[in-house]
């Protein structure tokens, strides 16, 4: 096979499989969906294989077209780093980026990683803590940017994400059963931990906090133990616990958001890149989860 396979094309294909179709490729790619179906069809033709299979409005890989999807990463990754290397305005420095410990094992990992890939002379140093530990932080500068979660009476910042809050618990327990409902809660002062009080306050339901933990880690723990029920972010519960529902008694719980803040007077192209990043890797996220992408206000 004499023919190269070209960034642009593996570029689209890789863009389809990420966000699940043609049409929301063609928006990441800035291309019409037809010039998308037009390139796939180039590299169709220097495979020799067919790369997709539809099933409805789904597109699925073929077994040809996911033995392909490596090899795109890998060339697209090869070919980034090839340019940045050679880049002599590459970014290039230090930034630490605040976070909760459970958006930073949950939402971050595949967003720094894919950063780190297109800006390989930066260092970001990841501090977990609370966001009620962060704010302080911010507003002294010790962070330069930081995933903050809604609800503690400043609403500043790019809002990420939101979503809706649900209840968890063990899957080999009944916990769920048990009155007065024992609770495993954030900090005091958690917006999570406050919506879940205040529904189970409405529908009557006694309640007492068994376990508190500012760490997801500690949370999970005391619920894979069968200690007691939490409140965790729909997207961020591990497969292995069970979301309880209105069906087994419980209240809905309000959404929660997260927003990315940046610490006053930090001016630097550096953070401005690191926070289009982000924003974007949420929005991939969105429409991963949804179809739909947010789209965030501008301001900080």
């Amino acid at each position: 096979m004499n023919t190269l396979l070209e960034p642009d094309l593996l570029q689209t294909f890789v863009a389809i499989v990420d966000s699940g179709s043609f049409n929301q490729a063609a928006k990441r790619v800035y291309r019409t969906q037809s010039a998308v179906s037009m390139q796939m069809k180039r590299l169709e033709k220097v495979i020799g294989r067919p790369l997709f299979g539809r099933q409805g409005r789904s597109v699925n890989l073929t077994v040809d077209g996911e033995l392909l999807l490596g090899h795109a990463r890998r060339i697209l990754r090869a070919h980034q780093q090839a340019l940045t290397a050679f880049d002599q305005a590459a970014l290039e420095g230090s930034v630490v980026l605040g976070t909760p410990d459970d958006y930073s094992s949950t939402f971050l990992p595949g967003i720094l990683a894919r950063f780190a890939e297109t800006h390989p002379r930066v260092h970001v140093e990841v501090v977990c803590d609370a966001t009620v530990n962060l704010l302080p932080r911010l507003a002294e500068g010790s962070v330069d940017l930081s995933l903050i979660t809604g609800g503690y009476g400043d609403d500043s910042g790019v809002v990420v994400h939101h979503e809706p809050l649900v209840w968890v618990t063990s899957a080999r327990h009944c916990v769920h059963e048990q009155e007065p409902l024992p609770l495993a809660m954030y900090q005091h002062g958690c917006p999570f931990r406050t919506g879940a009080l205040e529904a189970l306050a409405m529908q009557g339901r006694a309640s007492r906090i068994v376990y508190s933990s500012i760490s997801m880690t500690g949370i999970e723990a005391a619920l894979r133990t069968g200690l007691a029920v939490g409140v965790l972010g729909r997207s961020t519960v591990p497969k292995d616990l069970r979301i309880l529902t209105e069906r087994d008694g419980f209240p809905p719980l309000p959404n929660y958001s997260i927003a990315l803040r940046r610490a006053p007077g930090k001016e630097s192209p550096l953070l401005d890149k690191l926070e289009q990043h982000i924003v974007q890797g949420f929005q991939a996220l969105a429409a991963a989860l949804t179809g739909t992408p947010i789209n965030p206000p501008s301001a900080k």
